[in-house]
């Protein structure tokens, strides 16, 4: 009879749980039997193990064997554990000394042949580790760099279960021949930008100055559309959710695609739920894990309701907003997106995470990110302020335009039409405006200024900020909210849209450079609101 135990980590959402993996050897009929809830992916775990162990050039041990996961509450799922269960039935053997992978933590696919294969999730599985107690881990290694982000953390990389049965008996650490990459870096979902991949082709990570990726698509190749720039800058500095509603062709793609380059590098701890997530989607890239640009998802509008807030059958999975948390989720044709799609974001926008229920158990994903509505006005493009052509009847026009809903508009702080591209704009070279960089930097700043003001408190962005907490700590100047006041009696603003109006005002304030918001800030915020043109956003003084 042997017993030994090593440990390895499942993960619910991006949260990890530390298993204990019993094996136990008793005298009887040879067979194999997995305990503690595991799905079919682990189940299979069995041949895998057996084939990878006798392949290594290790004994199969020809007894009772039983394999148990503990505890055997939490669901397990995935390839992970393969490393984990190969080292307790090698230790039960006494093929490796139990007491040396007693509290060792193993992740890590085995193949037949015995090499070891990355799985996702290294990440928040070795922070789950760590916040546990425990300090050594063995994982693939092309996951070891990922590993190597938690501190005081030990982490030992291995090709092959040879190599390890080496290092834990002290022996010849045998040479092996690196792992093929699994896929070009940074592949991906379709729609989704991963930092090192690029939009639509490859991010480089050379610097442009100010922060700025070098190959990030610049603000200077947009033409015209000044109050659409303004409103992007106002976006970006203080995490202000934002529509474009326009005719095809005006430039409304253009505009969100370049929103990732004026946002500032990710801190620490956001690098850290960035690049959680992104590991527990399989899609960090190869040799450099760690996520330090915002995030950029744009999903198509066939999307499901599931690929966009998460969920699936089994274990949740994240979905379109998790994988833009801390960066920008666009919805281009925002119109043709479903409605339960749409209203689905609806919980996300306001609390910044999205809870999935199952029957296996309760998911919590983290889904804080700017959110970007670009539409036409209509099924064919062109009902606009000008006579553009546009035959849909009046009601076509309604029925389109319904398709967002009024409460999902109602947390969108910013609205914004974006005209079609004058002939002078676009070939005279007058509509050429500010780059990138420049606006990047007055980002920082406001960005900076809002951080100063809200130290100490548990939001680091204007957008963030409850509006009793607005109205009570940071008012604005007397009589600055006068006319949204008015408009709320009147019945244009709603309650939530007044507090967004003073949320606005103040990152215009900080733009400005303002210690609180005056008059002409808390007019540009309710233009933007509404968007009613009220020739506050062009005003002189009103940009920075």
């Amino acid at each position: 009879m042997g017993f030994a135990r090593a440990c390895s980590v499942a993960l619910v959402g991006v949260e990890g749980v530390v298993v204990e993996v019993q094996a136990d050897l008793e005298p009887g009929v040879a067979a194999f039997t997995l305990v503690g809830l595991p799905d079919k992916t682990l189940v299979e775990s069995r041949d895998r193990v057996r084939a990878a162990v006798v392949n290594s050039g290790a004994a199969w041990p020809q007894k009772k064997l039983t394999v148990g996961l503990s505890p055997a509450s939490v669901p397990k799922s995935g390839a992970g554990f393969d490393l984990a269960v190969a080292a307790a039935v090698l230790g039960a053997a006494e093929a490796v000394d139990p007491a040396v992978i007693a509290d060792l933590v193993l992740i890590g696919e085995l193949g037949l042949d015995g090499r070891v294969r990355p799985v996702p999730g290294i990440l928040p599985a070795v922070l789950a580790a760590a916040e546990a107690g425990h300090r050594h881990v063995v994982v693939p290694e092309p996951c070891a760099a990922e590993a190597a982000l938690v501190p005081d953390v030990a982490v030992l990389g291995v090709r092959t279960l040879r190599q390890l049965i080496a290092v834990l008996t002290d022996g010849e650490v045998p040479e092996e021949e690196p792992p093929e990459r699994a896929g070009p870096p940074g592949a991906g979902p379709a729609g989704l930008l991963v930092p090192g991949a690029g939009l639509g082709t490859g991010i480089a990570r050379g610097r442009a100055g100010a922060g700025v990726e070098a190959d990030l698509p610049d603000l200077a190749d947009v033409a015209g559309q000044h109050a659409a720039r303004r409103a992007l800058e106002v976006a970006a500095s203080g995490g202000h959710h934002l529509f474009l509603s326009g005719p095809p062709g005006a430039g409304k793609t253009m505009l969100a695609e370049r929103i990732p380059g004026i946002l500032p590098p990710l801190s620490r701890q956001e690098s850290l739920e960035v690049t959680a997530v992104h590991s527990v989607a399989g899609i960090l890239p190869p040799g450099d894990p760690l996520v330090t640009r915002a995030p950029y998802c744009a999903p198509h509008h066939s999307a499901t309701m599931q690929s966009l807030v998460g969920g699936g059958a089994g274990v949740p999975r994240a979905g379109a907003v998790s994988l833009a948390h801390r960066g920008v989720l666009f919805l281009d044709e925002a119109a043709e997106f479903s409605a339960k799609a749409l209203d689905a974001l609806r919980q996300p926008l306001e609390s910044g995470r999205v809870v999935i229920a199952r029957a296996a158990g309760v998911v919590q994903l983290p889904a804080r990110f700017l959110m970007v509505l670009a539409a036409n006005p209509c099924p064919c493009g062109r009902h606009t302020g000008h006579d553009a052509g546009c035959e849909c009847p009046p009601s076509v026009v309604r029925r389109y335009q319904a398709r967002l809903s009024g409460p999902l508009l109602d947390r969108v702080d910013l609205r914004v039409e974006v005209e079609p591209v004058s002939r002078s704009d676009l070939l005279g070279g007058r509509g050429r405006g500010e780059a990138t960089a420049a606006v990047a930097d007055r980002v920082r700043e406001a960005r900076e200024r809002a951080a100063a003001r809200l130290e100490g408190t548990p939001w680091r962005v204007n957008a963030e900020v409850p509006g009793h907490e607005l109205r009570t700590r940071w008012p604005a100047a007397p009589g600055a909210m006068a006319q949204a006041e008015r408009e709320l009696e009147r019945g244009l603003l709603t309650a939530r849209g007044l507090d967004r109006v003073l949320r606005v005002a103040w990152t215009v304030a900080d733009l400005r450079g303002n210690d609180r918001p005056d008059a002409l800030d808390a007019a540009v915020a309710l233009e933007l609101r509404t968007g009613i043109a009220r020739g506050a956003l062009l005003t002189p003084g009103s940009g920075s």
